[in-house]
C-alpha cells in the first residue's frame, strides 16, 4: 500500500478503512527536555509581554511541537499544558491565539497535513470535577436537582469554550473527563445516563456539526456505560485502560464501525518496564486493530517518569509491523 498523508491516514482509521499503518500520537508528551534538550516555554506573565515577546514564546512552543511530530512520526497534535490550560474565558487568551499560530507554523514544516486540537476540561460531572465527595454523595441522594443544574451550567460553559476553540481553528477537541476507576464507573449507569450522557451528547454533537473530531478520554473500567458511549458517538474513545481490565480486542467487538479506539498500550509498563512487557502490550494492540478504527498510543500519556527509551520501544513495534511507512 502506498504511504498516506497524515490526514488521509487519520480519515481512513476513523472511517474504519485500513490505513497504510495505524495513526499515532499521544495526548501529552512531557519529555521534551529528555528528547531534545528543550522544554515548553513558561506562559506565566504572558499578558504583560509586548507583542514581539509573545511571538517569541509562541515560536519556541511551536518548535517543540514540530520536533515531536518529526521525531516520533505523530499524525496529529494536541496543544496541551503548560501551553493551553483550561477552561479559560477570555477569547483573547493565549490558548485560543496559539492554535492558529501553531497551525501556521506547522504548515511551514509539514504543509496542511497536521491536524491541531486541544482539550476541554470541566465540562462534565466526573471524578476530577468533584471537589467534596461527601457533599456530592449527599446531593446525589437528597438534592439531585442541584447536580442536574450543575451539569447544565458546566455543559453550557463547555459549549462556549468549544465554540471559541473551533473559531480559532481547532481540528479536533479532546473532552477529558475521568468517569471510572479500575473497578467500575464513578457514577452508576443510571446516574451516568441522567448526569453525563445527555450533556456529552450535546458537546459531541456541536463539535462534530462544526466539522471537527471528538476524542472522549477516560481512564478506568467503562464497561458499565459502554452502551451509552456508543449512543454519544464520539469519533474516538481513549484510553481503553488495560489496568482496569479494558481489553482492546473485546472492546472493539462492541465499538467497531461506530466509535474508533485509541490507546491500550499499558502505561505502567512504559513507566517501569520490562521491555518484554512493553512489546507484548504494543503488539497486542497492533495485531488486534490492524483493520482500522484505531489510533496507536499509550493508555494514558507520555508523562514525566516514563523513560524515553521505553517510549521508543513502543514506537519500534509500530516500525517493525509497518516498516514501509514509518
Amino acid at each position: 500500500m502506498a504511504a498516506m498523508t497524515r490526514k488521509e491516514r487519520i480519515a481512513a482509521a476513523l472511517n474504519f478503512k485500513i490505513p497504510d499503518r495505524p495513526p499515532h500520537f499521544e495526548q501529552l508528551f512531557q519529555l521534551p527536555m529528555e528528547a531534545f534538550g528543550m522544554d515548553y516555554p513558561d506562559f506565566n506573565g504572558f499578558e504583560s509581554l509586548n507583542e514581539g515577546e509573545r511571538e517569541k514564546i509562541f515560536e519556541r512552543a511551536a518548535l517543540v511541537y514540530a520536533k515531536i511530530i518529526e521525531e516520533f512520526k505523530w499524525d496529529m497534535v494536541t496543544v496541551c499544558p503548560p501551553v493551553v490550560p483550561g477552561p479559560y474565558t477570555d477569547p483573547n487568551h493565549y490558548g485560543y491565539r496559539f492554535i492558529p499560530y501553531l497551525k501556521k507554523y506547522l504548515k511551514e514544516y509539514f504543509g496542511e497535513d497536521v491536524p491541531v486540537g486541544t482539550f476541554i476540561w470541566g465540562a462534565l460531572i466526573c471524578i476530577d470535577a468533584v471537589k467534596d465527595y461527601m457533599e456530592f454523595a449527599e446531593k446525589l441522594y437528597e438534592r439531585r436537582s442541584e447536580l442536574v443544574e450543575w451539569a447544565e451550567v458546566i455543559c453550557v460553559e463547555g459549549l462556549r469554550h468549544a465554540r471559541q476553540l473551533l473559531d480559532a481553528g481547532a481540528d479536533f477537541i479532546d473532552i477529558a473527563s475521568d468517569h471510572a476507576f479500575n473497578k467500575g464507573t464513578f457514577l452508576s449507569p443510571d446516574d451516568f445516563r441522567e448526569l453525563v450522557t445527555p450533556y456529552m451528547k450535546r458537546l459531541t454533537g456541536y463539535i462534530q456539526s462544526r466539522g471537527a473530531w471528538v476524542i472522549m478520554h477516560s481512564d478506568g473500567d467503562l464497561a458499565g456505560v459502554m452502551d451509552q458511549i456508543l449512543e454519544i458517538r464520539p469519533d474516538v474513545l481513549q484510553s481503553i485502560d488495560p489496568m482496569a481490565g479494558m481489553d482492546i480486542k473485546e472492546v472493539k467487538k462492541q465499538t467497531y464501525g461506530r466509535v474508533a479506539l485509541m490507546g491500550n498500550v499499558q502505561c505502567s509498563y512504559l513507566q517501569d518496564g520490562p521491555a518484554e512487557k512493553i512489546i507484548e502490550s504494543s503488539m497486542y494492540c497492533l495485531r488486534n486493530c490492524a483493520d482500522g478504527g484505531f489510533i496507536y498510543s499509550s493508555s494514558n500519556t507520555i508523562f514525566p517518569g516514563v523513560p524515553l527509551g521505553n517510549y521508543r520501544i513502543m514506537l519500534d513495534c509500530l516500525r517493525q509491523e509497518y516498516s514501509n511507512t514509518f
